[in-house]
């Protein structure tokens, strides 16, 4: 399995769902350093750095991130699956993103010396942001 060189995000993030046709929160935009916003049938999802996210937004707060050191090509297989197997060896549930320019996972901040012990063991380098 190849190894992966990840950056180890210092903001906390919160994940918050709201109804499908609910506009795009104001707070969003305010965002900083990270916001990802997905729109389905189902539901709007918005994830940010959690300073940003208001106390009353229906959200699971505490995530960590692990950012995949890119840009990578669209076309690569597999790099999800280096990174969430270790993690789930170590029963660590996950939150993935996946952008233009490279993957994002997610674990509760609880769990994110778990998650280190588990990547590293796995060969993945990982630096702080």
């Amino acid at each position: 399995m190849p190894t992966l060189p990840l950056v180890l995000l210092r903001a906390p993030l919160a994940i918050c769902r709201l109804a499908q046709d609910a506009p795009i929160p104001e707070w969003a935009a305010r965002a900083q350093p990270f916001l990802t916003i997905s729109r389905t049938k189902d539901e709007l999802s918005i994830i940010a750095d959690e300073a940003s996210v208001p106390a009353n937004a229906q959200s699971e707060r505490g995530y960590r991130a692990f950012k995949v050191a890119g840009p990578l090509q669209l076309d690569l297989i597999g790099i999800l699956a280096v990174i969430a197997n270790p993690l789930a060896q170590a029963k660590l549930a996950i939150f993935a993103i996946s952008t233009f320019d490279t993957d994002y996972v997610l674990v509760k901040g609880k769990d994110l010396d778990a998650a280190v012990i588990a990547l590293t063991g796995a060969g993945h380098q990982i630096e702080l942001e």
